[in-house]
């Protein structure tokens, strides 16, 4: 990897950190709305698919952090399995784009929405086991994590919120790739 292309991947990840900062403003920070929509994994979900895996993975461990520093939202006892959650999501999308796309000989948008799929069920699974395992270990307080709980939790809240991901983000990735914003999506073209 060139210098300059760190380096740009490095400010398309401060940029999408600090759309990750401000999106959960559009929905009032309502807690219910926000599960509902689940806005910080937008830039994430981006991020993993423009910037690769790293940049992804980090973008993912960092925003939860620094929003709930910053802002107090997600609360202390959300922000901690949100942060391996959506770690996982930047780096599962940053991981298996690339990957899908030379197994799919090039077709992106197959490819993109691949990755979005198995990296949003990757990333959920990772997110409870790790709410489960701080539950279990005291870091955090709660109900004890049952398998009913982490369905309901990871999945059946979440669903709109996963419908709007795998809408808005193709779409912004796709636009991204046409302007040749997308560091990935360069190597991809070569």
């Amino acid at each position: 990897m060139r210098k300059n292309d760190a380096l740009y991947r490095m400010i398309v990840t401060a940029v999408l950190l600090a759309v990750g900062l401000l999106l959960p403003f559009l929905t009032g920070q309502i807690q219910t709305i926000g599960k509902l929509i689940s806005p910080l994994h937008i830039p994430v979900l981006i991020g993993g698919l423009t910037c690769g895996w790293l940049w992804g993975g980090v973008l993912g461990a960092v925003l939860p952090l620094l929003r709930m520093v910053i802002f107090g939202m997600p609360a202390l006892p959300m922000a901690l399995p949100m942060t391996f959650e959506l770690c996982a999501y930047g780096a599962l999308t940053g991981i298996l784009y690339p990957l899908l796309c030379r197994v799919l000989r090039g077709r992106r948008f197959p490819a993109m929405m691949c990755a979005l799929a198995s990296a949003m069920l990757g990333g959920r699974i990772v997110g409870g086991i790790a709410k489960a395992l701080l539950l279990a270990g005291g870091a955090i307080s709660g109900a004890p994590m049952t398998f009913e709980a982490f369905i309901a939790s990871y999945f059946v809240d979440t669903a709109v919120g996963a419908v709007i991901h795998l809408i808005v983000v193709p779409v912004v990735v796709a636009a991204l790739e046409k302007a040749k914003l997308s560091p990935v999506g360069k190597t991809l073209a070569a």
